[in-house]
């Protein structure tokens, strides 16, 4: 996407809405290099040329072995022998065609760096990572190294000496209705106190529409100090003429600069630790130095740890501790050396997914300029996943075959085992949802070979089909794709990805009219259930199902920048049920039926309105007539004065009442309920609200600087509802 190239706003709609205009033209003026393209290069590449880069160079030397099948979704078994860079380039650049793709097929060098705005290693050697990245830090050229080994990942970003990020969360700017502003040095900003105002020292705000000291509303940005969740303070406001009142202060967004170390240095600097989870701070610090000791090891003995070695463990504790000597670290986790030993050949489809993600999401970061990157390495490790009673001796571990056998699936042997495929092959799962999510699961599904063996099988359902908008996240599908149906163009995907999987593909919506083909001897007949699904209902019928069968489910969402994961193991663990509600942040009842005064205050009002009228009754006549002895006893479980709201509901829905307010028979009737509904809404209850409180009221609620006026009075802010 060149300087002047249009945004294609079909394609990355979503993307937009997230990253905003600026930030999509500054990434479509970035070349980005990629080296290594086993599994977890691909990932991080086929993410990157997604996002809508200039261009996205791949760069490998070395050729197809089966072993890279096991997580190289874009290699076919075709390709074996043949050279990765140049057998996953068409693939990739089918993914995106406004980026430019290319393959590199010889080795790095610090010239041809030059040409790129951002430099991803994978694969690399510890000394290519310090030679390349100290060339990188001192010509300003933003280096990503990631890593995975088995079941532990490694990443490290280094942007230069001074990065420049001009929006750290992303986030809408915050906004506070304004009660009162002082006169003083400093002058003392009030808000309304139904909400805190969410700001923090040093940020900086900007007024309008304030009364009284209108000048405010034409200054710039004023720097504000907290004084309480809704009070802040700014600079002096003595000069003005009177108090302020009203009006609406928002955040002003400042950029803000950060400064990096190159990789040489940042390995002896355990301050620049990223935690992803705090109960496993001694692990992750562990980890930085086993990395480290790793790559002693394969420089040393030209190759990784074997799974069943109990020397070869004890060589890469022994480099670990000598690494300590120097590092020093309070607690040194001798079994994470052990286990990373054990499992560092692996090579896992999952866990590339997870660093290839978070990697890709580091390259958007260093091209926009938009959200805080990280600083400076982040370890994660799913070391949980091992049986609990295998540990490192080698006699433990000799039930179990880890040893490549020449098949896909080695990269996952190595790990778990040859029992463990077998069982994965054989298992049954059901996958609702076909869109982003669900290419992700049906992707990494085929990679690990779930259901692809004698008797294990792969059902997958969605009602929806291709969109254009969909191609910029759902990567199973292409421009000639759109129109046809998901569930099926995914399924054939993942049999061109691996032709043992057994898949089978539904377009039916998961709801109540679904059960008789999802009935209880489909789900006896499951392993286990997985949600890919885009709303909330939907997950809570699944849920209920899930329960009701006894059925493991695996859940997962995202939203925006944010996204969420939910394991529930029936009568183990709390299931996902009902919604719960949100108290925080909700607006009260009074607010809502009275006096709303912001925007969503208007926007919950009309759609507690619409879902009373058109939904909630509806949905509960339907569920009536399906089946009325069931219903009532269900409704009068709910507590005798919403049984008596939903059955009151659902009785004047189905008697014919004509205009009194029950079911309608003609068109007339139908006019004359909107028509009163109106009268009501719009006219009956504001007349009645501006009797009760008029719109010249006063109170005697003071400001703090009124107290020598005349009467200490002044006007009520009451919401205007005719002016709504």
């Amino acid at each position: 996407m060149s300087e002047h190239e249009e945004i294609d706003e079909g394609f990355y709609s979503r993307q937009l809405y997230v990253l905003g205009r600026e930030a999509m033209q500054r990434m479509g003026e970035a070349n980005i290099l990629i080296a290594g393209m086993r599994g977890l290069g691909v990932e991080v590449a086929h993410n990157v040329i997604l996002s809508g880069v200039k261009s996205v160079t791949v760069q490998d030397e070395g050729q197809v072995l089966w072993e890279h099948l096991s997580s190289q979704f874009f290699l076919r078994e075709a390709d074996l022998g043949q050279n990765r860079a140049e057998c996953s380039l068409p693939r990739l650049a089918s993914l995106n065609p406004r980026v430019q793709v290319s393959a590199h097929t010889g080795p790095l060098h610090e010239d041809m760096l030059m040409q790129y705005q951002v430099v991803v290693l994978t694969d690399s050697t510890l000394e290519e990572q310090k030679r390349l990245g100290n060339h990188c830090h001192s010509h300003g050229i933003r280096f990503i190294v990631v890593d995975t080994r088995g079941l532990c990942g490694q990443l490290f970003c280094d942007f230069g000496e001074e990065f420049t990020v001009l929006d750290r969360d992303g986030e809408t700017p915050m906004t506070a209705m304004i009660n009162y502003i002082t006169k003083g040095n400093p002058g003392l900003v009030s808000c309304l106190d139904e909400e805190n105002h969410g700001f923090q020292d040093g940020h900086k705000v900007s007024f309008s529409e304030v009364r009284g000291m209108a000048e405010l509303n034409t200054m710039g940005p004023q720097e504000i100090k907290v004084i309480s969740g809704h009070s802040f303070s700014i600079g002096d406001t003595s000069g003005f003429t009177e108090t302020g009142h009203g009006g609406v202060a928002t955040e002003v967004k400042q950029p803000s600069t950060i400064q990096f170390k190159p990789l040489e240095e940042a390995l002896m600097d355990p301050e620049l630790l990223v935690m992803t989870d705090y109960g496993k701070r001694a692990r992750h610090q562990t980890l930085h130095l086993a990395f480290q000791g790793l790559h002693m090891f394969v420089q040393k003995e030209h190759r990784l740890p074997k799974p069943t070695s109990q020397a070869d463990a004890t060589v890469l504790l022994d480099m670990v501790r000598g690494l300590n000597v120097s590092a020093q670290l309070e607690t040194l986790d001798e079994d994470v050396v052990l286990l990373l030993a054990r499992t560092a050949r692996g090579d896992l489809a999952p866990l590339n997914a997870f660093m290839g993600g978070v990697a890709a999401q580091e390259v958007l970061k260093a091209c926009s300029g938009k959200f805080k990157p990280l600083i400076q390495w982040l370890y994660f490790d799913a070391l949980e996943c091992l049986p609990k009673d295998v540990d490192n001796k080698e006699e433990q571990l000799s039930d179990n075959t880890f040893s490549p056998d020449g098949s896909r699936y080695d990269g996952q042997i190595a790990v778990f085992g040859s029992k463990f495929q077998e069982r994965l092959g054989k298992l049954n799962y059901f996958l609702v949802g076909a869109g982003a999510i669900g290419c992700e699961l049906l992707k990494n599904f085929a990679l690990m070979g779930l259901g692809a063996g004698e008797g294990g099988h792969i059902t997958v359902t969605d009602m929806d089909s291709i969109e254009r908008s969909n191609l910029n996240r759902q990567f199973l599908f292409r421009s000639q794709d759109i129109g046809k149906m998901k569930s099926s163009v995914a399924a054939e995907a993942v049999r061109e990805m691996n032709p043992s999987v057994n898949i089978t593909a539904h377009q039916n919506r998961l709801d109540p009219e679904s059960e008789r083909v999802y009935d209880r001897s489909f789900f006896r007949g499951l392993d286990g259930v997985v949600a890919a699904l885009d709303n909330v209902e939907a997950r809570v019928h699944l849920d209920k199902l899930c329960v009701l069968h006894q059925r493991p489910m695996l859940e997962g969402g995202t939203l925006g920048t944010k996204g969420h994961t939910l394991v529930v193991v029936p009568h183990l663990t709390e299931s996902y049920g009902q919604p719960k509600a949100d108290t925080e942040g909700a607006i009260p009842l009074c607010t809502l039926k009275n006096f709303p005064h912001r925007i969503e205050h208007t926007l919950q009002w009309a759609r507690d309105q619409f879902e009373g009228w058109f939904k909630h009754v509806p949905e509960n006549v339907n569920l009536f007539l399906r089946d009325p002895p069931g219903f009532v006893e269900r409704t009068l479980g709910r507590g005798e004065a919403e049984a008596l709201e939903v059955l009151g509901g659902v009785f004047g829905a189905l008697r014919d009442g004509g205009a009194q307010g029950h079911r309608p028979t003609r068109w007339e009737d139908c006019v004359h309920w909107a028509r009163c509904r109106w009268e009501s809404l719009f006219s009956n209850e504001l007349r009645q609200l501006l009797h009760c409180f008029p719109a010249d009221q006063v109170t005697t609620r003071r400001a703090p600087d009124e107290a020598e006026e005349s009467d200490g009075s002044h006007s009520c802010r009451w919401f205007n509802a005719t002016q709504g």
